[in-house]
C-alpha cells in the first residue's frame, strides 16, 4: 500500500477533541471500539504499553491522553498506517515508537522487551468469513490473516510477569480467545458489550494476566445506549459510556 496523501485523509476528534486523529477517508476508520479498549486499561504513569496492530493510533493515543507518562510502542503491519500513527502521535504531542512489522516477525530488539500492558483490537472476522472490502487496508484490518491464537501468544510472550493483556473482539470469538489463554495467561475476565438492555453482546473486552491464578470472571454487560431501541437521530450513549467517549474517563466493569 502506498503512503497516504493529505487528500486521502480526514481529521477526526476523539475524547471530545483531546485526541485528533488523521484517518483515511476510504480505508479503515476507527470507531468507538478502540476508545473503549483504551479506557479499560488500568495503566499507571511510568508503565510500558505495547499495542499490537495499532493502525492509525486511535487506541494507544486515547490511552496516552487519559494517563500521561506512559512508555508506548505500537506495532503495525501496514506501512502506510504505521506512518500515519507516527504522524498522529507527533500531532498530539505523544511520545510513541511505531514499529512497522508482522506479528510473526517482530524485530529482535522488540522480542527482548517486556511490557506492563499489551492491548490489541485484532481483525474481527475469520479468514473467508466476510466479503472483502474494496479498500485493501480496510480488508486487512477487518479480515483475519494472522490466527487469533497467534495474537494472544505474541502478547503473552511480550508481557512482564503479572502484566495484563486487554483485547476487544467479537463475542463469537470468545471461545477462541479462552482456548488461546489456557496455557499462556490466567486470571481471565470478560466484559460483554451490549448495544442496549436485553440485547445480546456483540463485542467483548477480555483481560488476562501473565502468571495469573484467579478464577475466571464473566462480568455484567456494559450497556452502550439508553432505551430498548433507537428512536431518534443523535447520540443515545449511557452516561458511563458518554463519559468515556467524550471526557476520556476510565471504563469500569472489571475487577480492580
Amino acid at each position: 500500500m502506498n503512503r497516504f496523501t493529505d487528500d486521502d485523509l480526514s481529521c477526526n476528534d476523539f475524547l471530545g477533541g483531546r485526541v485528533r486523529l488523521w484517518q483515511p477517508k476510504a480505508g479503515y476508520r476507527a470507531g468507538v471500539d478502540p476508545v473503549l479498549l483504551a479506557a479499560s486499561v488500568p495503566a499507571e504513569p511510568g508503565q510500558s504499553v505495547l499495542e499490537l496492530g495499532c493502525g492509525a493510533g486511535a487506541a494507544i493515543l486515547c490511552l496516552a491522553a487519559r494517563i500521561p507518562g506512559l512508555q508506548l510502542i505500537g506495532v503495525e503491519l501496514q506501512a502506510a498506517y504505521a506512518e500515519l500513527a507516527g504522524r498522529n502521535a507527533d500531532d498530539n504531542g505523544v511520545s510513541l515508537d511505531v514499529v512497522q512489522a508482522d506479528l510473526s516477525a517482530l524485530p529482535g530488539e522488540l522480542r527482548q522487551r517486556q511490557f506492563d500492558h499489551v492491548i490489541a483490537n485484532p481483525p474481527y472476522y475469520r479468514a473467508g468469513a466476510h466479503s472483502a472490502a474494496a479498500d485493501k487496508g480496510r480488508s486487512i484490518a477487518l479480515g483475519e490473516e494472522t490466527p487469533l491464537e497467534h495474537w494472544i501468544d505474541v502478547a503473552a510472550k511480550r508481557l512482564a510477569p503479572r502484566g495484563c493483556l486487554h483485547m476487544i473482539q467479537k463475542a463469537d470469538r470468545l471461545p477462541d480467545m479462552l482456548v488461546a489463554c489456557q496455557t499462556r495467561l490466567g486470571s481471565v475476565e470478560v466484559l460483554p458489550l451490549s448495544a442496549r438492555v436485553g440485547r445480546r453482546a456483540e463485542l467483548v473486552i477480555l483481560r488476562a494476566r501473565k502468571s495469573g491464578r484467579a478464577a475466571f470472571q464473566l462480568h455484567a454487560p456494559l450497556i452502550l445506549h439508553n432505551g430498548d431501541r433507537h428512536e431518534e437521530d443523535g447520540e443515545s450513549y449511557t452516561p458511563q459510556v458518554s463519559a468515556v467517549l467524550r471526557d476520556g474517563a476510565a471504563l469500569y466493569g472489571f475487577s480492580n
